[in-house]
């Protein structure tokens, strides 16, 4: 919500405040304004003139000459570009001295030979937002209405001396979305009191009744519509003060029917909206709800397909408009309407909010009426916007109103005790301070002898419908500031990350300390994208669907994290980065059922992706690329730092759309038994294909058990004091065995001597035979209390070879 400072001084009295003294008093009442703009943005000596004459110039084409009345003493001669210029024009005039935005001065000036005593305005020229302006005046100069005072300061013409605070409003503050509202809580900080709009309107004998009947079939809906008649309104532009504040509030002036209703609305909260009466068949209105498969062509052009649960003004037949939301391109306003028939009502939030997310239509409307509206301001604002049509539309309003009430709203009255918000604050307010707050705020209330006030809430403040809502406007009008800081009684437990937490954070600090880069991407997808990687989002699982989505590329709940790292892959690949690592920790969502009748299982997952070069290509060195290893690496480094490792190991696997000779499962020892937590290798020739990427590597593995076992306690040994004894060893076996397996073999047989075993060559060829590979490992025994004699670790290795001959028909190479 925009307020101008001068509209709402209008209200309430604002002397003593500028606008950053209101904004922080507003602030520090609960109110937060986040920026006081100045709508003068350094404009001086700018005056309003009258354009006399206009002659071509004679040496540019492009160029006219002008003679300039600005109330002096001389007429002044001023070069103009604007096509739309004209003699009998008022227009804004930067005389010679002037300052516009920019700091840019205006000099004489001479243009193709012809002096220049001044510039002729654009809105653009005065730091205006041209976007706002009507559509015939956003090009050009800015021509201002007939009759402006000439030599008058533009500043005091359009409202550019004025500030405007935007404001933050919470949900429950749906009273400030209106000037009346922001004057009642300045009134209420201040003590002031507010001056409210004189709404009387002048009916004709003729009664409206006889023009206009209203019948409301959706009660439950629309619980109160009233109408008015207006007769014989001219369509023009509406007063120029009049502009000036709804630009201000940043809407674009119409004509004078349209801006009424909008200005009204930002006045009293109340949206209202005027339809061409003669474009209403018998002046009927019938409000119900949509019929399925309907549809209406609203006033941004659109059609729109309609369903059951929204709500339809009509004539009975046809719809005329989305209530609340968007009026009928078959109703609308024109230049040549002549009778106006004019709407304000009372409908029910939840179903304006329905139809404007599901149709993507939020209108300054449609978000009064989903956070509340008055109940008590549907007629005072009819009343008034009739009462401006009649000033400045020439109309003739009709006798009487038009209207039905499906429900009389009740009034909220609320009680509260002394002794229970002097218990809540930790204050010692007497009955007088609380009288005068609640005076302030203009609620009524009775105080009886034993304490209790019964407040009497206005139907502007519908937040207020709880004791410990009064305690709070006590605890706002008060001052936060004045309430005592009580100790916190009972013992105490410092904040500290959850076990989760502190993993994943670990998690994060490491992998960018390797120099990945973190990304977090959306939580949807699309449909396809989740049958990427099944054996990683479960094959037997559904995807979640979201009701609402704002794409078909984002309809679905992702279940793995995989698929977007791709997309983040190839996004930076189609512009010139092709080296990316990067990784994700996220949830992904599952459900095993078709139709969702309780919540997914949300899941945490860590994902990596490495494509391109390790390294770049420097004079001293090749490029490297990224390797199975650089990632198995990784992956080893993180179940280090988690204390798991010694429960890790890697197996074979085949998954769908990974490379099936470069993937591995991650096997998780625990107490639930052998768990497959995750997969990393390399993606599929055909992945990376459809993909155009490069040879890519990928990891996810699922958080939860590691959240389990995950150990961070540090284990300190002792340096060793006898010596180690190392024994290499060859074998020759079939491809298919995993070197895992014989590390395995080795560790168990081996047993306590055995400080380390590891691989440290491969070979293949042809003298060993297509099937056949030679693995060669290397290992170190240790006795922590004694030397190892030769003859026992000769002994000791021999079982080891045997064993492996044994289990793996393994083949000692000579």
């Amino acid at each position: 919500m925009n307020v101008s400072y001068k509209w709402l001084s209008d209200y309430i009295e604002l002397n003593g405040y500028t606008g950053e003294q209101l904004a922080e008093l507003m602030t520090s009442g609960g109110i937060e304004i986040d920026v006081v703009e100045s709508r003068n943005k350094g404009v001086t000596g700018v005056v309003v003139g009258h354009v006399l004459t206009r002659e071509k110039h004679p040496d540019a084409d492009k160029l006219s000459v002008c003679t300039v009345d600005v109330g002096g003493p001389e007429v002044l001669q001023i070069v103009c570009g604007a096509k739309n210029v004209a003699a009998g024009q008022r227009v804004p005039v930067a005389t010679i001295g002037s300052v516009l935005p920019g700091d840019f001065a205006i000099k004489r000036a001479k243009l193709r030979g012809v002096e220049s005593q001044g510039m002729i305005c654009s809105a653009k020229e005065l730091g205006l937002n041209d976007k706002l302006l009507p559509k015939e005046q956003q090009e050009g100069i800015l021509v201002l209405p007939e009759g402006t005072p000439v030599g008058a300061s533009i500043l005091d013409v359009l409202c550019i001396d004025d500030e405007v605070l935007e404001l933050d409003l919470t949900p429950n503050r749906s009273d400030c979305l209106s000037m009346l509202g922001v004057a009642y809580e300045v009134g209420a900080l201040t003590g002031r009191s507010v001056k409210l709009p004189d709404n009387r309107v002048n009916d004709s004998a003729e009664q409206a009744s006889a023009h206009v009947s209203v019948r409301i079939e959706a009660k439950e809906q629309c619980l109160h519509y009233t109408a008015r008649y207006i007769k014989g309104v001219q369509i023009g532009p509406s007063p120029q003060w009049m502009q000036n504040r709804l630009m201000a509030a940043g809407i674009r002036p119409i004509n004078n029917v349209v801006d009424i209703t909008n200005y009204v609305m930002l006045e009293y909260g109340q949206p209202l909206h005027a339809f061409d009466a003669d474009k209403v068949e018998g002046g009927r209105i019938v409000v119900r709800l949509a019929n399925d498969g309907e549809v209406l062509q609203t006033l941004d052009g659109q059609e729109r397909k309609l369903e059951p649960h929204m709500l339809l003004i009509t004539n009975g037949k046809e719809p005329l408009g989305l209530a609340g939301v968007m009026g009928g391109a078959s109703s609308e306003v024109t230049d040549s309407t002549v009778n106006i028939l004019l709407e304000s009502a009372r409908f029910d939030g939840g179903t304006i909010r329905k139809t404007s997310r599901q149709l993507g239509l939020r209108s300054e409307s449609s978000v009064r009426f989903e956070k509340g509206v008055d109940p008590a301001r549907v007629v005072p604002a009819l009343d008034r916007a009739a009462a401006l049509m009649a000033e400045y539309a020439s109309g003739h309003v009709l006798d009487g109103i038009v209207e039905e009430l499906a429900e009389q709203p009740k009034a909220a009255v609320v009680n509260v005790t002394i002794e229970k918000i002097n218990r809540y604050l930790g204050t010692e307010l007497s009955k007088l301070e609380i009288e005068t707050i609640f005076g302030r705020l203009q609620f009524p209330f009775e105080l009886s002898a034993d304490g209790v006030f019964t407040v009497r809430v206005p139907s502007r403040r519908g937040d207020m419908t709880r004791d410990v809502d009064l305690i709070e406007e006590v605890a706002r009008l008060h001052g936060y500031d004045n309430i005592p800081t009580t100790p916190i009684e009972g013992a105490t437990t410092p904040g500290a990350l959850t076990k989760p937490q502190a993993i994943r954070r670990e998690l994060r600090k490491r992998l960018t300390d390797a120099g990945l880069h973190e990304v977090i991407s959306y939580s949807f997808t699309h449909p396809d994208r989740t049958k990427l990687f099944p054996a990683l989002a479960g094959a037997e699982l559904y995807p979640v669907r979201l009701a609402l989505p704002m794409s078909e590329d984002r309809s679905v709940l992702r279940t793995s994290l995989l698929p977007q790292l791709l997309e983040t892959a190839v996004y930076n690949r189609n512009r010139k980065n092709d080296d990316v690592a990067i990784f994700e920790i996220g949830s992904v969502f599952h459900t095993d059922e078709a139709a969702l009748t309780r919540l997914p299982r949300e899941k945490h997952r860590l994902a990596v992706l490495l494509t391109g070069n390790r390294n770049r290509a420097e004079w001293n060195r090749k490029a490297e690329a990224y390797d199975f290893y650089d990632l198995k690496g990784i992956a080893e480094t993180l179940v280090e730092v988690l204390g798991v490792s010694g429960s890790i190991r890697y197996e074979a696997a085949q998954p769908e759309h990974m490379h099936p000779g470069r993937t591995a499962a991650i096997v998780l020892r625990g107490e639930r038994g052998d768990e497959t937590i995750g997969y990393l290798g390399q993606l599929h020739p055909t992945t990376q294909l459809d993909h155009d990427l490069a040879d890519t590597y990928v990891l996810e593995i699922e958080l939860a058990p590691l959240y389990d076992d995950a150990d961070f306690d540090i284990v300190y040994k002792s340096l060793p004091r006898y010596p180690a004894m190392e024994r290499d060893i060859a074998v020759v076996l079939n491809r298919e065995v995993e070197a895992g397996k014989l590390i395995a073999s080795v560790e168990e047989t081996a047993g306590e001597l055995l400080e380390s075993v590891r691989v440290f060559d491969i070979y293949t060829g042809e003298k060993l035979g297509a099937e056949k590979k030679s693995v060669a490992l290397s290992l170190v025994y240790r006795h922590a209390e004694r030397t190892l004699t030769d003859e026992e670790v000769t002994e000791l290795h021999g079982k080891v070879v045997t064993k492996l001959e044994q289990s793996f028909a393994a083949e000692l190479r000579k």
